[in-house]
């Protein structure tokens, strides 16, 4: 049994996976903080299914990109329970848990079809990778401020899939044939379960003391716009 953490976006969620398939899973959106939703979802899952953490094969997280915020408390929560517990901790690309979340929804694919995982990164920018129907990596994961010309070097005889929240922002300014926007996805920690096993059946699992996320950006502090002092 793996506990698997997403926290990338402003959607909150934690799920329970074995390698058959998702046990249980719990989502926020309620407009909490992840700081506030985080912990108390994870008891509830398990003390919901009687599993203890120290019975656990591993705790997977999404390692980012994504939220700067976000993502410090998901993997700080992950690191924490898998020191405490003495068990490995599996940190997945968002982009690569997107993917399999994506793909695992029932429809009808081809061989040809790429497909592009989206995270919204402020104004008219994203992140974003691309991957064949297999999960090969076609484009590694980057940051890109998007115009009419973006994706070009993307064949035009392949259907391309675009979705996340990243998505939308991309609908009024590339109007390729060939790409098919899906806005209606939402990311998932269900979706770390067919990643995290394959990353546990090839022990490749994060150095506790040392894991970081993959933030892609550096982090850029704000001044609030009124001084109260």
């Amino acid at each position: 049994m793996i506990l698997c953490i997403e926290t990338a976006t402003p959607l909150c969620s934690v799920a329970l996976c074995d390698s058959n398939g998702v046990t249980a899973v719990k989502e926020y959106d309620e407009g909490r903080s992840h700081a506030a939703s985080l912990t108390p979802g994870i008891v509830e899952l398990l003390e919901k299914t009687g599993i203890r953490v120290a019975d656990l094969e591993a705790v997977a997280v999404s390692k980012g990109p994504g939220s700067f915020t976000g993502l410090r408390i998901g993997v700080s929560t992950a690191k924490g329970l898998a020191y405490g517990a003495s068990i490995p901790i599996i940190g997945i690309n968002t982009t690569y848990s997107m993917f399999h979340g994506f793909i695992s929804s029932g429809k009808d694919f081809r061989e040809t079809d790429l497909f592009c995982p989206l995270l919204d990164a402020r104004r008219l920018e994203v992140y974003h990778s691309v991957f064949s129907i297999t999960g090969t990596v076609i484009k590694d994961t980057r940051a890109e401020i998007i115009t009419a010309e973006s994706y070009s070097d993307l064949p035009d005889t392949s259907r391309i899939f675009f979705f996340g929240d990243g998505s939308a922002k991309c609908m009024n300014i590339i109007r390729r044939k060939n790409i098919i926007y899906d806005t209606g996805f939402r990311i998932s920690a269900a979706s770390m379960q067919k990643p995290a096993y394959e990353f546990l059946s090839e022990r490749r699992f994060e150095n506790i003391a040392y894991f970081e996320p993959f933030y892609l950006k550096d982090f850029l502090a704000t001044k609030p716009a009124r001084n109260i002092l």
